[in-house]
């Protein structure tokens, strides 16, 4: 073979070097994969909602916290806490007013924790605990009203559809609330069935506008007030404490957001 055809043939040898070494690159370090599309979250409520109970707070005048629900919910994979409208004391028509500022089109995840205030719960446990005063049979009766009469299932559908109305495609999510004492505390007779008679209510609204109902009682059944490991707050000093009869941080995280996100609260439609 002559000098001249070994010259022309390594231009062509050389290039298909480089053409196999491009290859066997791309083959050894793909791209990159994308970053998740983030999913806009919206949280609305009363104290349950905004994490009161689990210090520090980030908003001292709702009791807004960081190891609440919603801002552990923002640390999941493809979440993005859009806005956490909870706030202490609040009743189903600030939620309503609140879902109509704060969800939009494209929000995909609402959770909603409402319903205690509109019954006037805390006026109970006011009346009725540690000994009960001559309001208890009132303040009973009065909440067991507003169980059956309807008035409460017709507030928390309003809720829903408000939030319906800015967002056609939202995972819309109603939370129940934990029974607050163990069961051989003196004060479950009083506590436990309020939080039933309001769950089987939130439930109901759930089932019949098509949003999805957690029911967190299981989670929070052995850490009521009065168990080995509670993980409601309750201090002797006095039932107005504002981080009375709501959860600590143990049960805002394994409580409400372990049942949440075991239940599909954090899926996208």
């Amino acid at each position: 073979m002559g000098t001249t055809a070994l010259r022309r043939r390594r231009p062509a040898f050389a290039a298909g070097l480089a053409a196999l070494a491009v290859a066997l690159g791309s083959t050894a370090a793909p791209a990159a994969a994308a970053p998740p599309v983030q999913a806009d979250y919206v949280a609305l409520g009363d104290s349950f909602a905004a994490g009161q109970g689990a210090f520090p707070y980030t908003d001292a005048s709702c009791f807004v916290s960081r190891r609440g629900y919603p801002a552990i919910a923002n640390n999941l994979p493809g979440i993005r806490l859009a806005t956490n409208a909870g706030c202490s004391g609040q009743v189903t028509t600030d939620v309503i007013a609140d879902a109509l500022a704060t969800v939009g089109s494209s929000t995909k995840i609402v959770t909603v924790t409402v319903g205690g205030n509109d019954l006037n719960t805390t006026a109970v446990l006011q009346a009725c605990l540690p000994v009960p005063a001559a309001g208890c049979q009132d303040a009973l009766a009065a909440v067991q009203t507003k169980l059956t009469d309807g008035s409460l299932a017709l507030s928390l559908t309003g809720v829903v559809a408000a939030i319906r109305q800015k967002s056609q495609t939202a995972n819309i999510v109603l939370t129940g609330y934990p029974r607050l004492f163990a069961p051989s505390h003196p004060f479950a007779a009083v506590a436990n069935p309020l939080a039933d008679g309001l769950n089987g209510v939130i439930a109901g609204v759930a089932a019949g506008t098509g949003s999805r109902f957690i029911d967190v009682s299981d989670a929070f059944a052995a850490h009521g007030i009065g168990s080995d490991e509670p993980w409601i707050n309750f201090s002797t000093d006095g039932v107005l404490d504002p981080a009375n009869f709501h959860p600590n941080g143990l049960g805002y995280r394994h409580g409400y957001y372990a049942s949440m996100l075991r239940q599909g609260a954090f899926e996208v439609n």
